[in-house]
């Protein structure tokens, strides 16, 4: 991955004085030419890099390997820290490589560089059946950058029902989840989460952002979808499942699904949320060979009723 070689070209420069197309080449095992490219790509890209021609030479740093990268602008910082958040494709050891870096960059730029690390949450697990691929929202940039900015913004919104709002917001951080994208942020009546593509316009204000000082998005955003999952379907059921059935459950149910610990027969308790009793037990009536409701009643009423109708419709 050509993000990986770039950020191993920065961190090699940052040790050494001075590095050749050919030191490169051999440290990161790869070809002159593409060494001599990534080299190139960087110094297009505004990394304070010089060549120097030549008996003796190669490249450099401006102002020599003391520079620590501090010839970064505090946008080129912010973004090369993207690469090391949870929704980069960079490999673990990269983004711990970025990590590093960080304390690399001037104070100045340090704090919007680890706030863009840590400004995006993927939540792989969508809601509903929608899975067309959507394109990201109109507003996505200028949200992500009034969260790595810190700087609240004034919000124009459209609601489900059509009725748009407008209303200053701290924004917290963006989550992605399924193909939608969503914004998490602080408002006068407590924290609050937009859909991005309902979102109709954004004017910073300058205002700084009033963050709570143990907030975490991702922990936020599990409490988050946990609490609409829970309005979406309030119905939970309690059951115990065969072993070899749990993975069946998995691809049926998803994270409706939660597993539990074993019973003393060998099968395995699990809870699972759905809309209304009759909706789920009639869900659930093919999996009777593998899993057992236990409650509440009603489910296994509703199960009953299922089992008595095909019986005498197929006996």
């Amino acid at each position: 991955m050509r993000t990986d070689r770039l950020v191993a070209v920065l961190l090699l420069l940052q040790r050494r004085e001075q590095v050749t197309a050919a030191e490169v080449a051999q440290e990161l095992e790869v070809s002159e030419r593409t060494a001599r490219r990534d080299l190139d790509a960087l110094a297009m890209a505004g990394v304070p890099l010089y060549p120097i021609q030549g008996r003796g030479g190669g490249w450099r740093l401006v102002g020599g390997a003391r520079t620590d990268l501090s010839g970064l602008t505090a946008g080129e910082a912010r973004a090369l820290f993207l690469v090391a958040g949870p929704a980069s494709s960079a490999t673990p050891a990269v983004k711990a490589a970025l990590r590093k870096l960080v304390h690399a960059l001037p104070e100045p730029f340090r704090v919007q560089a680890e706030a863009a690390a840590s400004s995006l949450v993927m939540d792989p697990q969508q809601w509903g059946s929608d899975r067309v691929e959507r394109r990201p929202p109109r507003f996505l940039d200028e949200l992500q950058d009034a969260v790595i900015r810190g700087v609240q913004v004034r919000l124009g919104y459209v609601d489900s029902n059509g009725a748009e709002t407008e209303r200053a917001v701290h924004p917290l951080g963006i989550v992605t989840k399924g193909p939608s994208w969503y914004l998490v942020a602080g408002t006068e009546a407590g924290r609050r989460t937009f859909r991005i593509d309902r979102v109709s316009s954004v004017e910073p204000t300058g205002d700084p952002v009033h963050r709570p000082e143990d907030f975490d998005l991702a922990e936020s955003w599990h409490e988050i979808a946990g609490e609409i999952d829970r309005k979406r379907m309030p119905l939970e059921i309690q059951a115990v499942c065969v072993l070899h059935g749990i993975g069946l459950l998995r691809m049926g149910l998803g994270s409706r699904l939660q597993v539990g610990g074993a019973t003393t027969d060998g099968r395995v308790k699990v809870m699972i949320r759905g809309y209304d009793e009759y909706t789920l037990a009639g869900e659930l009536a093919g999996l009777v060979e593998w899993l057992e409701v236990t409650g509440p009643p009603g489910v296994r009423d509703h199960l009953a009723s299922i089992g008595n109708a095909l019986v005498a419709r197929y006996d």
